[in-house]
């Protein structure tokens, strides 16, 4: 009978151990873009592993969505407050700044300080709002001029063009030898491609201090400057510059068809750098496309900045692991992603990666930059820049004149 209880009670002891176990174990929501097809998706899961592997007890669930639906399904999320994730990438600035003006994302401020040496404070710029963090940034991008160097030269040309007029007739001269000057995805669900062609348009027509007081509110969007730039874009629509299936295209098909060669260029984020760098067979260059009013614009001046963003939800049941999980995980992204190619890092690099000729040449562009605007459907907020991008669209399908795109804008975000 005693060696019974004996067993007994071991075997009740060692359910408790395990029921005790359970229970402790955390299981944290992580949103994210990190589909798939996105760059940055094998960054994802091996973080996630070795996170789970070093912290013992916590389990990351993660649910990656396509770019565009992933806009929808945090919005809505955000807006109704039910069944948030602890942890999820955003975009910062305006888009960041609606969640944290609802009340649904934690402030940062008492953790920052422990990150702060890796973490520089001019990196968490666009994640702070009346001066306080809300957002653990992890990588920068910026907006860049791929060019098939090998197509080019085809054209006569041994570099990219350095002028909107040079350009033009490069344009013109591929097209004379049946090449494709520029791939974009004109899809609904690709309009924010058409700005990475029509935003540095604007930024070297207006200059960047007038184009961000446009995006803040603050200078109108009725300006001389901008009538030009849309002007210059449809100039390209109409002349055959941009492939005529563009409508018909995604972005992951345009990218995969400047990889396979179709065209002279392709203007994207960096974060295209692992792809392309990888897997184009010709000599690829990088640049940044041509001033349009010399007088205004700077060939340095640039689209992009720290913009990918890990924060936290109010309504998380685990705050302390979740913020703690968002700050290792954005460390571990800034250093993997910079390693592979995928983007720039915002927290300390390690000077002695080996990266790419591509990494390295936007490295040069940022460090070089004359101003770095962030991308307009970001620091705009959500209903302001689904005005601007319907604006956007209607430009490219020509239903809307240069002028009528200017006094529409100015009336309808100043």
């Amino acid at each position: 009978m005693k060696k019974l209880l004996a067993i007994l009670l071991t075997a009740l002891l060692a359910l408790t151990a395990v029921s005790a176990l359970a229970e402790e174990e955390i299981t944290l929501e992580l949103w994210s873009i990190a589909t798939e097809s996105d760059s940055s998706h094998q960054t994802y899961v091996d973080a996630i592993a070795e996170y789970e592997a070093t912290h013992p007890g916590i389990k990351i669930n993660h649910t990656s969505t396509e770019n565009n639906a992933y806009k929808t399904k945090i919005k809505a999320a955000m807006s109704s407050g039910e069944e948030l994730p602890d942890i999820f990438f955003t975009w910062s600035m305006g888009f960041l700044g609606e969640f944290v003006n609802g009340g649904r994302v934690v402030c940062l401020d008492d953790y920052y300080p422990t990150y702060a040496e890796e973490l520089p404070e001019a990196m968490t710029q666009n994640d702070r709002y009346d001066g306080k963090l809300y957002g653990v940034p992890y990588t920068m991008s910026l907006v860049v001029l791929y060019a098939n160097m090998d197509l080019l030269a085809e054209a006569g040309y041994d570099h990219i063009p350095t002028t909107f007029q040079e350009m033009s007739e490069c344009c013109d001269a591929l097209i004379d030898k049946g090449i494709i000057p520029f791939g974009v995805s004109g899809q609904q669900d690709g309009t924010w491609c058409l700005t990475e062609y029509l935003e540095p348009l604007m930024l070297k027509s207006v200059g960047n201090e007038a184009l961000t007081n446009m995006y803040m509110g603050t200078a109108t969007w009725n300006d001389p400057g901008i009538v030009e730039a849309v002007a210059a874009f449809q100039d390209m629509v109409n002349k055959n510059y941009f492939d005529p299936s563009a409508p018909a295209l995604g972005n992951d098909e345009v990218k995969q068809n400047f990889i396979d060669g179709k065209y002279a260029f392709y203007q994207n984020g960096s974060w295209n750098n692992a792809d392309i760098g990888t897997q184009a067979k010709f000599n690829v260059q990088l640049g940044t496309f041509p001033v349009l009013n010399e007088e205004k614009g700077n060939v340095s001046d640039m689209i992009g900045g720290p913009n990918n963003t890990l924060a936290v939800t109010e309504s998380s049941e685990h705050k302390e692991e979740a913020i703690e999980a968002a700050f290792w995980l954005a460390r571990y992204f800034s250093d993997a992603d910079y390693k592979s190619g995928a983007n720039l890092p915002c927290w300390a690099a390690d000077p002695d990666a080996e990266v790419s000729d591509l990494v390295k040449a936007t490295l040069d562009l940022a460090a070089n930059a004359n101003s770095m605007v962030l991308f307009g459907d970001n620091i705009l907020s959500a209903d302001a820049a689904g005005t601007y991008l319907d604006y956007v669209a209607q430009a490219y399908a020509g239903d809307v004149t240069p002028e009528d795109f200017a006094a529409g804008m100015g009336a309808d975000l100043n």
